[in-house]
């Protein structure tokens, strides 16, 4: 066992259910993390909660006006925290010299800069920001190499298939002797719910997942099962495994969080009870283990564990990723970003929650593909599936 020098971390969205999961961790380990910044899009309560108690150097909010709340907040607390504001701000926080390791855990595309930033500046980083890869993963993995920065998946999925590969793993599916890759989902809250009646669920109806506490953006894809397209795209990138590698298990305990399939009969399996502690956990102190608080799985309170396949037609979304994934280049983008805007609609009530599906497939079918070059080419492409997905949610209403 090799002694643990102290990990100087920067978290990106402290204040959502992964920061405050890794937060939670880190507080258990006084003596091997110690926070250097964190960041929030505009929640100053938490934020100042957050400061309090950690004692960062820096802490940036995305939005001016809620930085001078916290801003005048800190001084009155007596706190040394410098408070920042602007995406700028949170590219130069995880670049900073003394910063080890970053959380990266912003929700959406605004997490895909600063957690490019940090790659280019060679950081240990724990990527918990899907968007990343499924909008730029060429772009984000050529730098992770270009840099040597160290990336460790967060997604519980992800960070189950990355504990069931070999050690150093180099990016070689065959010379490793792997058949594939098994990406477990739980299928969500609709997972039998008749065809007929998923036309009129509600947002809370989406957002009540069964067994995830997540947000509402990510538990409407994780009804719709994008969250799980999203994922294969993922994982395409960081295991360098294509389409045909990866094969969607739909297992509806959540206890199993993702397999590999060896060529000799050998599939490898990570379980663990749901709690997103557990992977935070791993990515913070790989290679070693350390306490998460995270209960003990009960294999006789599980008792069952079922397996099916997915169903394409209760689950159009996932057959996008796959499409998305296959015509490459710009197409993960759009349909990351038609997906945003179709959610936020139906969020909104202004669509049903089968118009999601209906307009990312309208905008796939709107815009050609092209290659990615660069950061501006994936930017380029997300604001024009933004702009036609608005058109199309605008011309269909309901």
């Amino acid at each position: 066992m090799h002694q643990f020098t102290m990990q100087r971390i920067t978290i990106l969205g402290s204040t959502g259910s992964i920061g405050t999961s890794t937060l939670d961790v880190v507080a258990r380990h006084p003596d091997k993390f110690k926070i250097v910044a964190l960041t929030a899009n505009s929640r100053v309560d938490l934020l100042f909660q957050q400061c309090r108690q950690f004692e960062p150097r820096f802490a940036v909010l995305l939005d001016e006006a809620a930085a001078a709340e916290l801003r005048r907040l800190v001084r009155e607390a007596g706190l040394s925290t410098e408070v920042l504001s602007g995406m700028a701000a949170l590219e130069q926080i995880v670049a900073l010299p003394e910063v080890d390791a970053v959380m990266a855990a912003i929700v959406g595309a605004a997490g895909l800069r600063p957690t490019l930033a940090a790659a280019r500046a060679g950081k240990k980083i724990l990527l918990a920001n899907k968007e990343t890869l499924v909008m730029a993963g060429n772009v984000f993995m050529d730098a992770v190499r270009a840099s040597g920065a160290k990336l460790l998946p967060i997604d519980s999925e992800h960070n189950a298939i990355f504990q069931a590969l070999p050690r150093g793993y180099d990016g070689n599916l065959a010379a490793n002797g792997i058949r594939r890759i098994l990406l477990t989902a739980s299928g969500g809250p609709f997972r039998n719910l008749p065809l007929s009646e998923l036309e009129n669920v509600t947002p809370e109806q989406a957002c009540a997942h069964p067994n995830w506490v997540m947000g509402r953006k990510i538990s409407v894809d994780s009804a719709s099962m994008m969250n799980k397209g999203l994922e294969v795209i993922e994982a395409h990138w960081l295991f360098n495994a294509s389409a045909d590698d990866i094969q969607v298990v739909v297992h509806p305990q959540s206890v199993i969080h993702s397999l590999v399939e060896y060529v000799d009969g050998s599939v490898l399996a990570q379980l663990g009870n749901p709690d997103m502690r557990t992977p935070i956990a791993y990515g913070l102190a790989y290679p070693e283990r350390i306490d998460a608080g995270v209960a003990p799985l009960d294999l006789f309170k599980v008792a069952t564990i079922n397996f099916t396949a997915p169903d394409f037609e209760r689950f159009p979304c996932l057959d996008l990723a796959y499409r998305a994934l296959r015509a490459a280049g710009t197409a993960p983008a759009v349909l990351n970003a038609a997906n945003e805007v179709a959610v936020a609609a139906f969020l909104d009530r202004q669509i049903s929650f089968l118009s999601i599906p209906r307009v990312i497939n309208a905008v796939l079918d709107a815009l050609p593909v092209s290659a990615v070059g660069g950061l501006d080419d994936v930017l380029g492409a997300d604001a024009e599936a933004r702009r036609a997905a608005q058109q199309q949610i605008q011309r269909t209403g309901r």
